[in-house]
This record gives structure tokens, C-alpha cells and sequence, in this order.
């Protein structure tokens, strides 16, 4: 396999003050391994994202640390959960005669059917797989052949895989589902749906009784106190005839 050239600087800056090295484009790493005395480097971003979109997590980089080179795969990366900026990179330096075991990803290839005919769905439970091999001899990417699948049910398991299983050794379960057709709609999905359908009819009813309350106590109230002020025009009505009458009736005395 071929090696991919990355240039690393030794560093001595350690703990909180690495990020005057993240404000200066260099990302700080260091490299351990099996018999491996850790060593803390740094490497410039834009070179080690060019080298890393290449090579992934299995392909081998040839480290430049100085005057020597060491075969390393990337073990790891962290990065800010907010602005996804690197933060620290995970060398591990391998013996190129000593087997690994590394997580592989998976890659889905051609059409399923199923999927075409809009028969089901096609799922992916498995995004990798791990595997044990010479470092030389880890594969970039597993390929997922899904053009067989054609009818709900239809499934790739572990087994199923095409690797060249006389170098890799595939370490995850053989009886794992890597890629499966599922129903289009599954009566769980179904169940779910009739009972979102069912809530929302009983908040629109609610909200329906809630709004009617309201306004029948309003048109009642209305209604009240135009009864009250009937009542008030009549009672001052008759009050100022019965004043009349008394005033009439003084005068006629």
C-alpha cells in the first residue's frame, strides 16, 4: 500500500497553552504504539486535511518528524463540538510485519431493486466493520453489493462480504445485517401515526370547547346586562311617574 507523505514538527508546548499552536494553523498530535515511546508533535492543518480526506482511517501515512518517517494511521481525531475545528490528532505507529485491527467503513454500491420498484426501504444498521490485517494490506473501504435485493426481507449479512479473506480477517460478527430491506411503512410506523392523529384530534377538539366557552359567557353576560339596563330604564320610568302623579296631586291640593 502506498504511503501517503505527511510533515510533522516535534513540540514541547503541552496543555493549555497549545492553542497559541491552533492560532498559529497547526493542529498538536502525537504518535504512540505498541512498543512506541509517545511522542508529541504538531502538524499543519491544511496538509493533514488534504492527507486525511485521502487515506481515512486506513490508509498508511509516512510521518516526517525530522530526519525520521514512521508509518502511522490516524487512531483518532477530536474536534470543537461547536465550530468542528480540530482540536488534537491521534498518531498510532505501526509495524508494518505486525497485524492491526482497525474499523473499516462500509460502502453501499448500485441499486437495490426493493428500492426501485418503491417495494421497501433499503436500511444500513452498519457503517463499519472491523478487521485485522498487515497494515499494508487494510482495505480503504468494504464494498456493499445491494443490486440482489429485491423483495422485503432481503439481507447482506457479515458473511455475505467480498473480502479477500486470506490477508483481512474480519473481526465483527459474521451474523451481523449490514444492509436489509425493510417495509415501506412497518405496522409500528403505523401505529405511531394513528396514535399522533388521534392526539391532534383531541387538541383541536379542546381547543375548539375552549374557544366556544368564551363566547357563550360572553353572549350570556351580554345579554345580562342588557336585561339589567331594561330593568334600570323601566324602574327609572316608573319612579318619575309616581314623582308626577305626587307632584300633581300637591298641586291640585
Amino acid at each position: 500500500m502506498e504511503q501517503t507523505p505527511l510533515v510533522a514538527q516535534q513540540r514541547t508546548i503541552l496543555g493549555k497553552k497549545v492553542k497559541n499552536i491552533r492560532a498559529e494553523g497547526f493542529v498538536p498530535a502525537h504518535v504512540f504504539g505498541h512498543k512506541v515511546k509517545t511522542t508529541h508533535v504538531q502538524v499543519k492543518a491544511t496538509d493533514f486535511h488534504k492527507v486525511f480526506e485521502k487515506v481515512g482511517e486506513t490508509g498508511i501515512i509516512a510521518l516526517s518528524i525530522g530526519d525520521q518517517k514512521k508509518p502511522v494511521l490516524v487512531k483518532d481525531t477530536q474536534v470543537h463540538p461547536a465550530t468542528d475545528d480540530l482540536l488534537h490528532i491521534d498518531f498510532y505507529q505501526v509495524n508494518l510485519s505486525e497485524k492491526v485491527r482497525v474499523n473499516v467503513p462500509l460502502e453501499i454500491t448500485d441499486e437495490a431493486p426493493a428500492v426501485e420498484k418503491k417495494i421497501g426501504l433499503l436500511l444500513t444498521p452498519v457503517s463499519e466493520v472491523e478487521v485485522e490485517a498487515l497494515p499494508a494490506d487494510l482495505p480503504e473501504n468494504i464494498e456493499v453489493d445491494v443490486s440482489n435485493l429485491s423483495e422485503i426481507g432481503d439481507e447482506i449479512k457479515v458473511k455475505d462480504m467480498k473480502v479477500d479473506r486470506s490477508k483481512v480477517t474480519v473481526i465483527t460478527d459474521e451474523e451481523l445485517v449490514v444492509a436489509q430491506i425493510g417495509e415501506l411503512v412497518t405496522k409500528e410506523m403505523e401505529a405511531v401515526e394513528a396514535e399522533i392523529e388521534a392526539e391532534q384530534a383531541e387538541a383541536q377538539a379542546e381547543a375548539a370547547a375552549e374557544g366556544a366557552a368564551p363566547a357563550e359567557g360572553a353572549e350570556a353576560e351580554k345579554k345580562a346586562e342588557g336585561e339589567a339596563a331594561t330593568t334600570e330604564g323601566t324602574e327609572n320610568v316608573t319612579t318619575e311617574s309616581t314623582e308626577e302623579k305626587k307632584e300633581n296631586i300637591d298641586k291640585n291640593q
